[in-house]
């Protein structure tokens, strides 16, 4: 029989592998954004094309999660995230060795299919693996995972494209996703699958309108940070004025503002999710405008870059929780938690294609920061109408319609 410490230290390590893989995973998606240069100079087309590597991810984390969640449930649990991260270290060898753009392209979309259900199920691991009052805090440091691949990882990686090649930045990606799998065969516990799984009641759990409007907030939030980070080498390069060198240290402050608001905000949402959740939203929506008005700026564009990451991000493990714990309650969390992570990459992809449309319809390089502003508007009026409802009072026979976690 496992003592308290020898349960707590295969916690930790349980949660550590996860955290390993959501770092994996963050490095390849958020590190495109500093290798579209090299990818958009080898091949010959513009950094607005290039941006397809970012779209074509996000698009296959958001068709893939739901099909990846329904194909897992053939699956012992450690087999299927084997099988996720061998996706992950497949597309990631592929792209790095593409030689035309399409195969580029079609890395990216078999890395990304590991993307949503490795993390959707991974925050249910998390999630049951601690205390109540610590649930929050496990996905949070799930999240971390993707937090420091931005601090770490991705100023690596675009330092090793610049130096180097981008090509041998995917290789260290791929080389990423085998250590996690030895550590999934090392401490993820075999049939550890949880509740059965029950494709209707799975399916029915969507039919929650709060759950839906939640959703929304994980695509228009993270779409309105995206729309500007994916093209921070144009906006910079073009707007700011620095040197192509120096987005490695852009991204590095990115990063910095996405582990500084994961973690705050997986440790206030416990407090106060929706003054959380609006303060957040208000925070982006109003970094976003002054950076469209004032990328000029040198200053003012480290400043933005830190605050629209940290205001972006604290919003995302609260998020995962409430959409969880909404699912949960009709015994139907896999799918949900699952498609959740592919609407927060759904807003990517819209993010990434729009800011390319707005740059390509003549509204300049910053034209991005405008199109991002206005999607976190959005998610804060979602925001406001979700804080609107529970304020009001429900019929007593549907008593946790009123709350909102």
């Amino acid at each position: 029989m496992l003592s308290h410490d020898d349960n707590a230290a295969r916690t930790r390590l349980v949660l550590l592998t996860l955290a390993a893989g959501s770092f994996g995973i963050g490095v390849t998606e958020f590190a495109i954004s500093g290798l579209m240069p090299g990818i958009a100079a080898e091949f010959g087309v513009s950094v607005t094309t290039a941006g397809w590597a970012a779209t074509s991810y996000a698009l296959g984390v958001f068709i893939g999660a739901p099909i990846l969640v329904l194909i897992g449930q053939r699956f012992e649990q450690r087999a299927f995230l084997l099988l996720l991260m061998a996706l992950f270290v497949t597309g990631n060898a592929l792209t790095a060795f593409a030689p035309s753009f399409l195969l580029v392209l079609l890395g990216r979309v078999i890395s990304s299919l590991a993307h949503g259900a490795f993390i959707g199920i991974g925050s249910i691991i998390a999630s049951r693996a601690v205390p109540e009052h610590k649930k929050t805090s496990a996905i949070a440091f799930m999240f971390s995972g993707l937090t420091l691949a931005t601090l770490v990882g991705t100023p690596a990686a675009t330092w090793v494209s610049t130096e180097f090649s981008w090509r041998i930045s995917f290789v260290g990606i791929s080389a990423i996703g085998l250590v996690v799998m030895a550590g999934i065969l090392a401490y993820i516990p075999p049939n550890n699958t949880g509740k059965a799984f029950h494709f209707a009641a799975e399916v029915r759990a969507f039919t929650n309108p709060r759950l839906l409007l939640a959703m929304l907030i994980t695509i228009l939030g993270p779409a309105g940070f995206f729309t500007s980070i994916t093209f921070i080498a144009p906006i910079t390069m073009n707007v700011t004025g620095t040197p192509e060198s120096w987005i490695t240290i852009y991204m590095a402050v990115f990063g910095l503002g996405l582990f500084i608001g994961n973690m705050l905000g997986g440790r206030l949402a416990d407090r106060n999710l929706m003054a959380l959740l609006l303060g957040s939203l208000a925070l982006l929506t109003f970094t976003l405008l002054l950076f469209w008005l004032a990328a000029g700026n040198v200053v003012v564009t480290f400043v933005a870059v830190f605050l629209m990451a940290a205001a972006g991000f604290a919003t995302v493990s609260p998020i995962q929780r409430l959409v969880m714990e909404r699912a949960e309650r009709a015994g139907a969390p896999n799918l949900a938690s699952a498609v959740n992570i592919g609407m927060f990459n759904l807003g990517n992809a819209i993010g990434a294609w729009l800011g390319g449309y707005v740059i390509s319809a003549g509204l300049g390089d910053s034209g991005p920061n405008l199109a991002g502003a206005l999607l976190a508007a959005g998610a804060l009026v979602v925001g406001i109408v979700i804080w609107l409802q529970s304020q009001k009072p429900t019929p007593s026979r549907r008593p946790d319609a009123a709350r909102v976690h």
